[in-house]
């Protein structure tokens, strides 16, 4: 079974420090068995959110604030248009990173084609990418953390986001490929409220009667 919860979409955006912490009690709560596997879906406010691996010429070089977090990857934007899912599992044992980035991986690609859009993965790399004139861009980056079994943070979604809030710094650390919305490639405007059932449905479908 898992619980979705729909916290926060345009104009109702969720400040990043708050989303982690609601991120935070869910994940307790998974831990010692009191809530079940859980997907919080929701837009941020504009952030810059730095994992481990971050190198300082990779963040903004303009004073932007930059929260540093204890997940994954590199350096990241989070805002408004962007649909950002928190996938708070109970991993089987032994536990496999990877694999479960591979799933969130494959579970994207599943929604995005349902919108039109050919999404695939690249040997390497994390996220979604999509092929596009000048070569290779992400529409959805993954960063994940594994603590007692139980994951945190996930995937961000470019729906009908800015990309402006990427061109500062080096987003997920990558130089050699680019990032796109969903509205970009189709051409339309495709906000988060309009993938998030579709995104819900897949991850529902997923995840019943299955633990991750």
């Amino acid at each position: 079974m898992l619980d979705i919860q729909t916290v926060g979409l345009s104009p109702d955006y969720v400040p990043y420090l708050d989303g982690w912490e609601l991120q935070r009690r869910v994940h307790a709560g998974v831990v010692d068995g009191t809530r079940p596997d859980t997907l919080l879906l929701l837009e941020h406010e504009p952030v810059y959110t730095a994992g481990a691996r971050t190198a300082a010429h990779e963040r903004p070089t303009d004073g932007t604030p930059v929260v540093d977090v204890d997940r994954g990857g590199k350096i990241t934007w989070h805002g408004p248009g962007q649909l950002v899912g928190y996938p708070i599992v109970r991993l089987h044992e032994p536990v496999d990173v990877v694999a479960h980035v591979r799933r969130l991986e494959g579970l994207l690609i599943d929604a995005l084609a349902e919108h039109g859009v050919d999404g695939y993965r690249v040997e390497g790399r994390s996220g979604v990418w999509v092929r596009r004139p000048l070569g290779e861009d992400k529409v959805a980056a993954i960063g994940v953390r594994v603590q007692r079994g139980v994951t945190m943070h996930g995937f961000a979604l470019n729906c009908a986001n800015t990309l402006a809030g990427f061109r500062g710094i080096i987003p997920c650390g990558i130089t050699d490929a680019g990032v796109t919305t969903v509205s970009e490639i189709l051409g339309a405007d495709v906000t988060p409220r309009d993938v998030v059932g579709t995104v819900s449905r897949v991850f529902e479908a997923e995840y019943a009667g299955v633990s991750a």
